[in-house]
């Protein structure tokens, strides 16, 4: 059975299309009707919802772009946070394809493995327990995350909130300081952007030494440490 929360709160966190922007009033009314979730925090992700429909799609995707695909420290992409420019990203990223594919899921989308939509796709079609760890294991990640687009003034730190409800746990609060300490990036400034996004192609060729942990005991690990639109509509059915 699929969870439409995940899938809800996937949809929300990716790139805004127009077939996406007409399914929010049904993304809201998921979002704000599960009782996981704390009431204010519904409330914030059906505003969410709503202002997306509304808004001009154009401006979405420039905010979008602007907040995840230009800063590094809201980067979406969850090994961005753990490896960074390390050559263990690619052996990271071929083992949670490896997990994808062994759980009989094909990532239908360009993004990477660890593209936080991809991976919340992933788990509304896990068991719950598996669901909790895997997100629990990611909380400071999370909360970070939460933490720095609430500074933005961004209406997108409602689901970040929200994961970390749905994961029963509380992030490490020394483990989020440590990601906090880290100086925002200027999305403004094009140039040292673009310098610090220059690093090692990520490839995902045959690698015999890889293995496919569970996704669970990869994103344990953190704490050690143009986009196309989609070809199809989204689709909250539970299957």
């Amino acid at each position: 059975m699929m969870d439409r929360t995940l899938k809800a709160l996937s949809l929300i966190l990716s790139y805004p299309s127009r077939d996406w922007q007409q399914a929010m009033p049904e993304i809201g009314a998921v979002l704000g009707s599960d009782p996981r979730i704390a009431a204010d925090t519904r409330a914030a992700l059906r505003r969410l919802a709503d202002g997306f429909a509304g808004a001009d799609l154009y401006d979405l995707q420039e905010s979008y772009v602007m907040l995840f695909d230009r800063s590094r420290t809201l980067s979406l992409n969850l090994f961005e946070h753990v490896h960074g420019e390390s050559r263990d990203r690619g052996g990271a990223m071929v083992s949670l394809l490896g997990t994808y594919r062994d759980a009989g899921f094909e990532p239908a989308t360009s993004d990477l493995p660890d593209h936080l939509p991809v991976l919340l796709e992933f788990l509304a079609t896990r068991p719950v327990a598996e669901m909790r760890d895997t997100l629990a294991d990611a909380a400071h990640i999370l909360d970070a995350l939460a933490a720095r687009l609430t500074r933005r003034d961004s209406r997108y730190a409602a689901a970040f909130t929200a994961l970390l409800h749905l994961s029963g746990t509380r992030a490490v609060a020394e483990a989020v300081a440590d990601m906090l300490a880290r100086p925002d990036d200027d999305p403004t400034d094009l140039a040292a952007l673009d310098a610090v996004w220059e690093e090692t192609e990520v490839t995902f060729g045959p690698d015999p030494g890889a293995g496919c942990p569970q996704v669970r005991d990869m994103l344990a690990r953190m704490d050690t440490s143009e986009r196309p639109e989609p070809q199809a509509g989204p689709d909250l059915a539970a299957e």
